[in-house]
């Protein structure tokens, strides 16, 4: 688990700052200031999350047997990122506003993985 909550990480955090710079270089004189921030947004929290899904990993790497609720919390990032990120993403390019309706759905993994991480705090033992 380590390895691909790792390496899914290292992808999603790269393609972050790829994002990102896409969207200060390529995206500013094509789409609106507001989808400009929505899109931003999107790269922002595609970050965030990626560094939560690291420090998963390392969490997982050093303990012996690593609570469910950690690996849950790992899956739970990434679907996060997918679906908040994704949907934010494809909601600027293509201006379909029903995509906002999605969003929403990954902030709910969002906290539901922070939860998870939460609860694992408890049930670690260094």
């Amino acid at each position: 688990m380590t390895q691909i909550f790792l390496s899914v990480a290292a992808v999603l955090g790269g393609l972050s700052v790829a994002c990102g710079a896409f969207a200060s270089h390529a995206l500013r004189e094509k789409v609106s200031e507001r989808s400009l921030e929505i899109f931003e947004v999107g790269a922002r929290y595609q970050m965030y999350h990626a560094l939560a899904l690291l420090l998963v990993a390392i969490l997982i790497s050093r303990i012996e047997s690593p609570p469910t609720t950690l690996i849950a919390s790992g899956w739970l990032f990434i679907i996060g990122i997918i679906i908040f990120s994704g949907s934010l993403y494809a909601l600027s390019l293509t201006g379909i506003k029903i995509l906002g309706a999605i969003t929403p759905l990954g902030g709910v993994a969002f906290l539901l993985a922070w939860g998870a991480l939460a609860v694992s705090a408890f049930s670690i033992k260094f």
